[in-house]
């Protein structure tokens, strides 16, 4: 029996677009991507996450030479509010940015162990995690949930 899936997100033309908290949780993360660790693919990504209340926590990420001993901006970004706020684990929303080797402002989406974390988090929480990422020419993806990244997703 063939089945089909479809996913639905929303795109932004521009970041001007996006909702005020949106547009500012945005700009964090391109902030965050001055904070990256990356001299061996100099792609620094940055993210910034907002919690229910508010707060935000940004991470960006961290490579080493012990390859795959480096992290995620979306891990570190996450890890950190888990471990700084381990009383309010009810993530919001993450937004992603990349920054390529000529110092660019790019297309940022999380890899596959980051969605597989993200989704998991999500899950804890009984509600989705909203991801903002951005496009290349400044366009904003808008997803509504992490599952919708991972429709067959490795649970327990």
């Amino acid at each position: 029996m063939e089945k089909s899936l479809t996913i639905s997100y929303r795109e932004y033309a521009d970041c001007n677009s996006l909702a005020p908290d949106d547009r500012r949780l945005l700009d964090l993360a391109i902030a965050a991507t001055d904070s990256a660790y990356a001299p061996y693919s100099h792609f620094r990504v940055g993210a910034a996450l907002r919690l229910a209340d508010g707060t935000t926590v940004c991470g960006s990420n961290q490579e080493n030479a012990a390859y795959p001993s480096g992290l995620c901006a979306e891990r570190t970004a996450i890890f950190a509010a888990s471990a700084q706020r381990p009383d309010l684990r009810d993530y919001h929303t993450l937004a992603i940015v990349g920054r390529n080797p000529q110092g660019s402002l790019c297309q940022a989406s999380p890899c596959g162990a980051c969605r597989q974390v993200l989704l998991e988090y999500e899950q804890q929480q009984h509600h989705p995690l909203r991801l903002l990422c951005y496009l290349d020419g400044g366009r904003v993806r808008e997803l509504h949930s992490v599952a919708d990244l991972m429709p067959f997703a490795f649970e327990m």
